[in-house]
């Protein structure tokens, strides 16, 4: 039978902040539109951090750090994944996309698609979350390339936004990973 052990915090190999911001990032930026939830957005930052994506751009009334509520499920990741508040997301995915990344919004929609068929040549890419009851604004999906969708097998269809954002973008880890 195997034997495991507890690693410790010292035996991690963890990044120093200093050190996080000069690390080679994954071609991903994540946008979160008009998020409720200081604490979606902590726990999403959190998240951002774990992955090694680019950035993340909080838009419409979504919080911005410094904010206690973002400050405790954080856990100081606001502090080494980069960002910035944009109040018009529209004029930010299209500055994007004219610069070839690829919009996707991860949404419950008619024309969606499985997140985990996604391949190499989808990158650079931006995720974009939306509102926790309402999801994406109608004019947002207009702008995406393609509609994401987490296929769900109970009677909610629905995962809280924070997780939903950490399936997707673990997987779209996974995809770019593995062909580099």
């Amino acid at each position: 039978m195997p034997q495991f052990r507890k690693l410790h915090g010292t035996e991690m190999n963890r990044l120093s902040a200093e050190h996080s911001c000069c690390s080679a990032k994954h071609p991903i930026v994540l946008m979160l539109h008009n998020i409720r939830s200081m604490w979606n957005v902590g726990s999403m930052f959190r998240t951002a951090d774990a992955a090694g994506i680019e950035k993340i751009i909080l838009s419409g009334y979504t919080a911005t750090p410094p904010r206690k509520e973002i400050e405790k499920t954080a856990l100081g990741a606001q502090d080494t994944v980069a960002w910035e508040y944009l109040s018009d997301p529209l004029q930010a995915l299209e500055r994007m996309k004219s610069d070839g990344m690829k919009i996707c919004g991860l949404e419950i929609a008619e024309g969606s698609r499985p997140y985990t068929t996604l391949n190499a040549s989808d990158f650079p890419i931006c995720l974009i979350v939306g509102n926790e009851v309402d999801g994406l604004e109608e004019e947002l999906l207009q702008l995406c390339d393609e509609v994401l969708e987490i296929p769900q097998y109970g009677t909610k269809h629905s995962l809280n936004v924070a997780v939903a954002a950490g399936v997707v973008l673990f997987e779209l880890v996974h995809i770019y990973r593995r062909s580099v």
